[in-house]
Parts: structure tokens; C-alpha cells; sequence
């Protein structure tokens, strides 16, 4: 807001277009602590194998995860600015509940992670079952929920993308398609996480890549 003399002004925000880098962040963070949360835990639940590898690990994949939510509401707040005044509130509404839904997963699955963990220090604590109870709940929040709910997160944006032509055509059916596969297909191979992260990646450097054109050659 500025004044000048009786006259008060109102400027209105902009996102900054640096913005487009917290999917990148976000991609990277979530990423990492994919890969070493998953290389930390046993590849089994039988109690002939360790219930964890390294808590180390454990714990820098705890760590990451607050930044890596918040990268990502960053990246929300980018994708809605990218609609600008073609946003429709039926499918923002669907789309941002998914994104809060995939977030809440990704918290309560790591918080699930963390809690485990520090119940595996206190030296009065022998039942193997509550370690493998929480290696449980982390698979299917990660594998069931978390996965589909990335896969409802990036349909709403591929049918507003196809509706509004904000992105071309070719990443479009690329979204669609992995997006299905998010949804139907139910596997515990870690890998699959990754494909929503990857996804993140070229989305945010594809719109970063536009808007430094779009700033250097406004026509």
C-alpha cells in the first residue's frame, strides 16, 4: 500500500517466479527421504532380520519431511497461480483436498517412522511386534494411500490442464497416465513412490523454464 497525498494505493501480490523452485525442493526432499527411509527399513517383517539397517537414516528422513511439506503447499500455491482466472472451484476444490490429504499422509507415515524409532532406543522395550506394526502402517499409508491420493492430485491437474490448455497436450496425456497407474496399481516395490516426486520435478521445472521465456520475451 502506498500514499501519496489523500490518494491510498493498493498493490496487488504476485508470486514470485522464483516460486516454481519449491517443487523442485520438494521432488528432491521427498525423494531423499524416500529412498532413505525405505534402504533403512528390513526388506521383510520376519523376526529373523533387524527391524531397521540404520536409525540413522530413519532419523535424516524424519528430518526432512517438515521441508519437504512445506516445498510442497509451496508448490500448490504455484499451481493455483498458474490457473489465474480460468480456476474453477470445483476442481481446485478436489485438487487442493488431495494435495492436504497426500501431505497429512506423508506427515502421519513419517511421524509413524519417528515414533518407532524412538521407541526402539528405550532399552525397557523388547516386543518385536510394535516394529513391525509401524512397518505396516508406514507401507500402506505410503502404498495405499499416499500413492493414490498423488494420483487423484495429478488427474484434477492434467483435466485442468486438457480443459484450459494451460500445458501442452503431450504432458498432459503423460499426467493422465501415470496418474492411473498411481490409482490401480497396488504395489509395495518403493520405487513407485518415486514416480510422484519425478512428476513434481518436470512440472516445476517446465513452468520455471516458461516463465524465464515469458520474462525475457513478453510477447
Amino acid at each position: 500500500m502506498a500514499d501519496t497525498g489523500n490518494e491510498v494505493r493498493f498493490h496487488r501480490l504476485k508470486t514470485p517466479r522464483a516460486a516454481a523452485v519449491a517443487g523442485i525442493m520438494f521432488a528432491v526432499l521427498f525423494a531423499a527421504g524416500i529412498v532413505l527411509l525405505r534402504s533403512a527399513l528390513a526388506d521383510d517383517g520376519s523376526t529373523a532380520s533387524p527391524w531397521v539397517r540404520d536409525e540413522s537414516r530413519i532419523a535424516a528422513a524424519v528430518a526432512l519431511a517438515p521441508f519437504a511439506g512445506i516445498a510442497f503447499l509451496w508448490f500448490i500455491g504455484v499451481m493455483r497461480d498458474h490457473f489465474g482466472e480460468l480456476e474453477d472451484r470445483f476442481f481446485s476444490t478436489v485438487f487442493f483436498g488431495s494435495g492436504l490429504l497426500f501431505l497429512a499422509t506423508m506427515f502421519v507415515s513419517v511421524a509413524v517412522a519417528g515414533g518407532v524409532l524412538a521407541v526402539s532406543r528405550q532399552p525397557s522395550v523388547s516386543d518385536d511386534g510394535i516394529f513391525f506394526f509401524g512397518r505396516a502402517v508406514m507401507l500402506q499409508l505410503n502404498h495405499v494411500y499416499g500413492v493414490r491420493m498423488a494420483g487423484v492430485f495429478m488427474m484434477v491437474l492434467a483435466t485442468i490442464w486438457l480443459r484450459t490448455g494451460l500445458m501442452p497436450r503431450w504432458l498432459v496425456i503423460i499426467t493422465y497416465l501415470l496418474a492411473l497407474a498411481l490409482l490401480l496399481v497396488v504395489s509395495y516395490v518403493w520405487a513407485v513412490t518415486l514416480v510422484f516426486p519425478a512428476w513434481v520435478l518436470v512440472i516445476s521445472a517446465y513452468i520455471l523454464v516458461t516463465n524465464r521465456l515469458e520474462a525475457h520475451h513478453p510477447t
